[in-house]
């Protein structure tokens, strides 16, 4: 088990500021489905999601 994990921001799977990609690697997914998983939420929930979105690229560190 692996007790030194982080979550941060991805420098190799990103697309805008490696949120989604520093996800699943924190998850060990693929960041498609985090990045698909995303927009789904941000479509369903008028747009929280994009807000969400620059939150988490403003707390999580790189």
């Amino acid at each position: 088990m692996d007790n030194n994990k982080r979550l941060y921001r991805s420098s190799t799977n990103y697309m805008l500021c490696g949120v989604c990609g520093g996800i699943a690697e924190y998850f060990n997914i693929d960041p498609t489905l985090v990045r698909i998983a995303w927009v789904v939420l941000s479509v369903f929930n008028v747009g929280w999601g994009i807000v969400a979105y620059i939150l988490a690229a403003i707390i999580i560190p790189k």
